[in-house]
């Protein structure tokens, strides 16, 4: 198969069962790959109210047509199951190299299931698939984990994809890992793969990524290169990466501050991407195949934290150990994300519920008699390590939070859930929703919880009255705090997301920089797999994944009740006096009619109508997988040992 790696590798660990068989044509070409075929798998194989820690269970990992090509980033791999924190929808996606080398070794995509009787590791090379002892990797970070299992197989090149203590402990908001800092963090996966006594992936390939029209393929990404070079973000995304949005966030009040209780942090300065680059930045780092190698390599020189080097940070974790929790010590801040990665947390939902947790003690509602003596100021560096360390080990109040903050704040009662920042069970990301009402909506209405990656609709700060227009039908789409036009800009980037997810591509240049549209991504795709996609075909694809995504959330009970935010931001108003988005709240509900009305959904309920699934193709997806046990193939079996 041109674009793909042509096999579906499915283990299931109970019975040391390792099966494949060939990715199926008709329905990649329907999915694309990646995100797209992965909620497909999961929606017709497992039933509604699945326990995300349950045996039948699955981590499915799946890339997409364009991974491992000459892409600029084609290196992203979703990977997807229920999840055990939101108990609906998980999924994540991280870059690197490991999807890249999932291609190599001739997959499209990996389904685990089931559960070993103790720790295993799987080891793919190409047709070469085995489950290996990891009892004497248990308990070791992800750093650890990824250096034994390179030093057990000789060779220092294999990509590993890991989990940490804290998945081991139970924390149901662990990731998975790979190259040491890239995370597939969101949602609870890490969880998953501990339930399964499954430590982490090895895997090597020596295979290629067939194209169907190799000479029109490269004259494509030629011009895409020229885009992406030419593009005005360019030098300052290969310099700072993400963390650029540290000081752009201040400056217009959304940077997240004190648990969203202000949108600006008075030591941006010493805390933004350029602060990083002038002290601790040794090169600049990029994933697989990228033009814009926007991670950096870091060493930190400072006494208290000695030998203290990593990869990255994004603006993520930057913003979350250093705004969202008031700690205006960037090496401190730094050596929290470090600790966050080895121990494999996702960063977003441990800054919200330590900041929460600050809130709290600010308000006088918890008090170090609950907290282990720990003295929750803002900032207070010894409480936020003595919270890492806790929560990691579930140990006393640790335990508390690592279920996440909505979780925590059904334990702690006493008013806490009325400033648990989440949607769907998922944290709120570092930017104050009030600010940029595109991406509120988007959040409120994210198919795994409150999510910016989702959709992503940058579009709002162009303020281009013109294009917006032209795009969206009004002009106010262009301008971050007007709410018209955003149910339409949210639909759209949804479905661009999507497709991006799915081909398994960065969204710097997908989505953010849109270096093609949908007839040029069709005519890439065609060059890549010999298809005849139109432009409208690979739109459409986006849309049918965006409305499986909504059936499979629908089985668990979600409806346009849950698509909201907290009453923070839609009650009170924005803060400081002298920010530019002084007194801005989010005005949701005119967001949400407009959104299901372009989606043609029902504005009551929010759900799809039987003629929207009847257009997509989607009509027999309605009611979920007939047989649960299904397991599609008669691939050729393996041993599993």
């Amino acid at each position: 198969m041109n674009g793909f790696g042509g096999g579906i590798l499915r283990v299931d660990l109970s019975r040391h069962a390792i099966v494949t068989h060939p990715t199926e044509p008709a329905l990649v070409r329907r999915f694309l790959g990646g995100r797209g075929l992965n909620v497909k798998r999961l929606f017709d194989e497992t039933p509604a109210h699945t326990d995300g820690l349950a045996p039948e269970n699955k981590v499915i990992f799946g890339v997409g047509p364009l991974v491992g090509s000459l892409f600029p980033g084609s290196s992203r791999f979703n990977v997807s199951g229920m999840s055990p924190q939101t108990g609906i929808l998980g999924d994540s996606n991280a870059g690197g190299f490991f999807g890249p080398e999932l291609k190599f070794a001739g997959y499209d995509q990996l389904i685990i299931e089931g559960r070993a009787e103790h720790p295993v590791y799987l080891l793919i090379h190409d047709d070469r698939v085995e489950l290996r002892d990891a009892r004497g990797h248990w308990g070791l970070d992800v750093t650890e984990t990824t250096e034994a299992i390179r030093a057990e197989l000789g060779d220092g090149d294999v990509q590993v994809a890991a989990i940490g203590p804290a998945a081991e402990n139970g924390v149901r908001f662990s990731g998975v890992f790979c190259n040491l800092v890239r995370a597939a963090a969101r949602t609870g996966m890490g969880a998953v793969m501990a339930s399964k006594n499954l430590k982490a992936i090895a895997v090597r390939g020596t295979g290629i990524v067939p194209v169907a029209d190799l000479d029109r393929f490269w004259e494509i990404i030629e011009q895409i290169d020229e885009r992406i070079y030419a593009h005005p973000e360019y030098d300052l995304r290969v310099r700072l990466g993400t963390t650029k949005l540290v000081k752009a966030l201040n400056g217009i009040g959304g940077l997240v501050t004190r648990h969203f209780l202000s949108g600006q942090f008075e030591h941006a300065q010493e805390v933004s991407g350029e602060a990083i680059e002038a002290r601790f930045k040794v090169k600049s780092k990029g994933c697989f195949s990228c033009t814009i190698p926007c991670s950096r390599f870091l060493l930190v020189d400072d006494p208290r934290f000695p030998g203290l080097k990593l990869e990255g940070p994004e603006y993520e974790p930057l913003a979350g150990f250093t705004s969202r929790i008031g700690n205006g010590d960037l090496a401190f801040g730094l050596h929290c994300i470090d600790l966050a990665n080895r121990n494999g947390l996702d960063a977003i939902t441990l800054s919200e519920v330590i900041s929460w947790s600050m809130e709290l003690t600010e308000r006088g509602v918890l008090t170090p008699a609950e907290t282990d003596g720990l003295e929750l100021t803002w900032g207070n560096q010894e409480a936020v390590l003595g919270l890492i360390a806790r929560i990691t080990r579930r140990e006393g109040f640790g335990d508390v939070l690592a279920d996440g903050v909505r979780a925590a704040a059904e334990r702690v009662g006493r008013g806490s859930a009325e400033i648990a920042m989440h949607a769907k069970g998922l944290e709120v990301f570092q930017a104050d929703p009030r600010t940029i009402k595109a991406y509120a909506l988007g959040n409120a209405v994210s198919s795994r919880g409150a999510d910016h990656l989702r959709s992503e609709p940058w579009f709002e700060f162009s303020g281009d009255a013109e294009e917006g227009i032209r795009r969206y039908g009004v002009p106010e789409s262009a301008f971050r705090l007007e709410h018209k036009g955003k149910g339409r800009v949210v639909k759209h980037f949804e479905e661009m997301a999507a497709v991006c997810d799915s081909l398994g591509v960065c969204k710097n240049t997908y989505n953010n920089m849109e270096v093609l549209d949908w007839d040029q991504t069709a005519e890439l795709l065609n060059a890549a797999t010999g298809w005849d996609m139109t432009g409208e075909d690979v739109r459409q694809a986006g849309e049918r994944v965006v409305n499986l995504e909504r059936l499979f959330i629908a089985r668990e009970g979600i409806t346009r009740k849950d698509d909201t935010l907290p009453r923070r931001f839609l009650e009170e108003p924005l803060g400081p006096a002298e920010s530019p988005s002084t007194g801005a709240t989010v005005d949701l509900e005119q967001m949400l009619d407009e959104y299901y009305a372009a989606r043609g959904w029902d504005v009551a309920t929010g759900l799809p109508t039987p003629a929207k699934l009847a257009e997509l193709g989607l009509g027999g997806d309605a009611h979920g997988p007939a047989d649960p046990g299904h397991a599609p193939g008669h691939g050729h079996r393996r041993s599993g040992r």
